[in-house]
């Protein structure tokens, strides 16, 4: 099975959204989508999902799935409007009720914050599968940038979020709450394991240096033998060394305080205030 993919990428956030579309008939799923957002003014945009509505209505695509990787902490996911506009079930890893815990009590939130997925319409664990019309894909639960990262495959292509990015670049931090660079380790030796001609397409590119295009696929052959982090059979030890020590250097993503309200919601924004007014939280040294 050779899948079709389309990718999109957004230069604001540097992340890249696919469509994947089973090769049999127009049928397909939509990966890591943006809400395009200014942080300064708090106003939203919907310019970059638009782009991805206008695609499938060109080419007569009927979307039966919008995934999330994980939690995102450095852009806002688009997943309710496309889902309003077009359709589609909203998915995610089902350790999404850890990271609801997690920062239910980071943001204060109050009882009537569900912390057990149910903003998301499907929750998938290890080893799952699902179909996108003659297409099967299977979810690997792959650990350690967030609790919920998940690894979507399907066919000869794989879907990694932040678990690991181009072989030039490396891998994912490991310092938010509930990471790990050994389990993330672990997980990306999951990957590994995949046959060596699996496309391998990655959550975010940001041009490593002496790197002039951005790019954002790859293979399982090139991850094993070129990643600065994790490949050429670098053992577990050296790279929590190398990963924890690079993680203290990191300042927080740019939009983590909007982005994690927002996701853990499956996109959707925080309820409306007795005003009327959205508002997003700042936790004062909280992060």
């Amino acid at each position: 099975m050779k899948p079709e993919v389309t990718a999109f990428f957004d230069d604001a956030t540097n992340t890249v959204s696919y469509i994947l579309k089973d090769p049999n008939s127009n049928k397909c799923a939509i990966l890591d989508t943006v809400l395009d957002f200014d942080y300064a003014s708090g106003r939203t945009d919907t310019k970059s999902a638009d782009k991805i509505i206008a695609f499938i209505q060109k080419n007569n695509l009927e979307p039966v799935w919008i995934l999330e990787s994980h939690v995102h902490a450095d852009h806002l996911s688009a997943a309710p409007y496309i889902q309003e506009k077009i359709g589609g079930k909203i998915g995610i890893g089902a350790e999404i009720s850890t990271v609801q815990d997690t920062f239910g009590k980071v943001f204060n939130e109050g009882t009537e914050f569900q912390r057990d997925g149910s903003q998301f319409d499907q929750l998938f664990g290890d080893r799952d599968s699902f179909e996108v019309g003659d297409m099967s894909v299977k979810v690997l639960h792959t650990p350690g940038h967030t609790p919920a990262c998940m690894t979507y495959v399907a066919g000869n292509c794989a879907f990694v979020g932040d678990t690991m990015f181009m072989p030039d670049f490396g891998t994912a931090r490991c310092d938010f709450p509930g990471g790990s660079a050994e389990t993330l380790y672990n997980s990306i030796q999951k990957i590994l394991s995949l046959p060596d001609d699996t496309r391998i397409f990655v959550g975010h590119d940001y041009k490593a240096p002496g790197r002039d295009e951005y790019a954002w696929e790859t293979s399982v052959a090139k991850q094993k033998a070129f990643n600065v982090h994790v490949g050429d059979g670098k053992e577990a030890v050296e790279f929590i060394k190398m990963r924890t020590e690079r993680d203290r250097q990191l300042g927080m993503p740019k939009l983590i305080v909007p982005s994690i309200q927002v996701n853990m919601r499956a996109g959707n924004l925080p309820e409306p205030e007795d005003n009327g007014q959205v508002y997003i939280k700042v936790p004062i040294n909280g992060l």
